[in-house]
């Protein structure tokens, strides 16, 4: 989870680098080398106490974890801030804000987790990483994602943000990846609303690599029928 100087700039979750005049997605899913987690006794049970104290650990005077305190926050975990693995604890903490940990959102996310200090969070990491492999959460996860990354007072993602966050959530595992990041590149689309990106997903798991499935007389977004009758036009030439 990209970490926001202020509330209305747009983060960036995904770092992006030129490679033979076409630009590709380079996402971060690795964490810096720490030692390992220590192993939590099934004797020390979730202390609400412990937990809070934590928080305050980052937390600034207004009681926000704000940019300062998330980038201490995940060196001390050992997480990249563009690691998917951010993203998917502001989803389990329900945070409203990229960037931004309200002690209510701390409180109720980590006793969920039941985690109240830093060795239990890197003990669920696997259990985070599962969530995005299990069809309902991803799904969650992605819409969840939105929202969450959008500005509050826009109702759609600014297209670099919206970029950056399909690189990170679909990069790795859509074929057609690459092929729909270059056409928004050079598309004349400045935002990205919240159907086209419901669609977007639905879209990468449907519709095949070469497009022979595609419906033109489905409900698809213009985005979409645009997107596949420039991708055919590129094929055929």
């Amino acid at each position: 989870m990209p970490v926001k100087k202020k509330r209305k700039s747009p983060g960036v979750a995904a770092a992006v680098a030129e490679d033979g005049g076409l630009k590709k997605c380079k996402i971060s899913s690795y964490c810096r080398s720490q030692p390992p987690a220590r192993l939590i006794s099934g004797e020390e049970h979730f202390s609400s106490k412990k937990c809070l104290a934590w928080f305050y650990e980052y937390a600034g005077p207004d009681e926000v974890v704000g940019p300062e305190g998330m980038e201490k926050f995940c060196e001390d975990i050992g997480v990249e801030p563009e690691n998917i693995i951010m993203l998917v604890l502001a989803w389990k903490l329900e945070a409203e804000s990229m960037g931004f940990f309200t002690k209510e959102e701390w409180l109720k996310g980590m006793s969920s987790l039941q985690c109240d200090c830093t060795e239990k969070l890197q003990n669920k990491f696997d259990f985070l990483r599962s969530q995005l492999n299990d069809i309902s959460s991803f799904k969650n996860i992605y819409r969840y994602a939105f929202d969450f990354a959008r500005d509050k007072d826009q109702r759609s993602l600014d297209i670099d943000t919206a970029k950056s966050m399909l690189a990170l959530l679909l990069g790795r595992t859509w074929p057609l990846f690459s092929v729909f990041y270059q056409y928004l590149e050079q598309s004349k689309y400045r935002v990205m609303n919240k159907d086209q990106w419901y669609n977007v997903l639905e879209f990468s798991r449907t519709v095949h690599a070469d497009l022979s499935n595609y419906d033109e007389d489905g409900a698809w977004p213009v985005l979409l029928d645009e997107f596949v009758e420039w991708q055919k036009v590129r094929q055929a030439s």
